[in-house]
C-alpha cells in the first residue's frame, strides 16, 4: 500500500474529509513475516502478528492526530499533546521492535561460525560468546515485561545487552539494535506458561544469524563513522 493510500485510510478512520489537511510526520506500514519456528505455536505467531499490526495502526492514528494537536496547553498535567507524544514513542518502538524480532528468529538451521563479524564482536565486548549468551539470558529472565536487546552503543563504542521495559521504558540513547528478543508474557505464555527461561533458550537456538550478521556489518560502518 502506498503512503498516500495509508494517509487516506487514516483520514477516513478519523472522520476527516478528503480536502481537510492531513500531513502526518510519519506513516508506518506493516511487513509480512514468515516465521517457520519450532519454538512457538502457529496460533501464538498469528496472535503476535495481530498485535504488531495494531501497534502500527495506532501509531499512524497518533501521528495524524499530532498534526492538529493543540500545543497551547502543553505544560498542563493533562495535556493532550503530551499524551500523544508519549503514545507516539510507545507505538513506534513497539512497531519496529516487533519487526526486528520477527526478522531475527525462526531459523531452524541456526548456525554461527567463529569467522563471522557477529561472533567476533560479541567475543570482543563480552569476553566470550558464551558470556554474551549468559548475559543475554539473564536479561531475559530479569525482564518484567518487555524486550532484551543487544545493541551497539555509539558512546561506549561497544556492544551491550539492554533490558527494555514495555516498549519505551529504560530505552538507552545512542544504541543501534542488532539482536532483539520479545519477552513480554504474551510472547510465550500460550506455549510456555511462566517459563521465560525455556522460551528464551529455545528462541536463542533459532536465531537467524544470517540476518543478525548483516545488522552487525551495517553497525560496524556506523561505528567507523562515529570514531572518525
Amino acid at each position: 500500500m502506498k503512503k498516500k493510500d495509508v494517509a487516506k485510510n487514516i483520514r477516513k478512520s478519523l472522520g476527516l474529509e478528503d480536502n481537510e489537511v492531513l500531513e502526518e510526520a510519519l506513516v508506518v506500514q506493516t511487513k509480512p513475516f514468515s516465521v517457520p519456528t519450532e519454538a512457538l505455536s502457529g496460533d501464538n505467531i498469528r496472535n503476535h502478528y495481530e498485535l504488531y499490526e495494531q501497534y502500527s495502526k495506532d501509531f499512524n492514528e497518533i501521528s495524524a492526530n499530532l498534526d492538529t494537536a493543540d500545543t497551547s496547553n502543553a505544560s498542563s498535567n493533562h495535556s493532550r499533546f503530551r499524551s500523544l507524544k508519549i503514545d507516539e514513542v510507545y507505538n513506534l518502538n513497539a512497531t519496529y521492535l516487533h519487526e526486528l524480532y520477527f526478522a531475527n528468529i525462526g531459523d531452524l538451521q541456526s548456525e554461527l561460525t567463529m569467522d563471522t563479524l557477529a561472533y567476533m564482536r560479541l567475543e570482543r565486548d563480552f569476553g566470550s560468546f558464551d558470556k554474551w549468551q549468559m548475559d543475554f539470558l539473564a536479561c531475559a529472565k530479569s525482564s518484567r515485561c518487555g524486550w532484551v536487546v543487544t545493541g551497539f552503543n555509539v558512546f561506549t563504542h561497544t556492544y551491550m545487552n539492554y533490558v527494555i521495559d514495555l516498549h519505551s521504558l529504560n530505552v538507552p540513547i545512542g544504541v543501534v539494535p542488532v539482536i532483539v528478543l520479545d519477552v513480554w508474557q504474551h510472547a510465550y505464555y500460550k506455549d510456555y506458561l511462566r517459563d521465560v527461561t525455556a522460551y528464551s533458550i529455545n528462541m536463542m537456538k533459532e536465531f537467524d544469524w544470517n540476518v543478525i550478521e548483516q545488522r552487525f556489518k551495517r553497525t560496524d560502518k556506523i561505528a567507523q563513522i562515529m570514531r572518525a
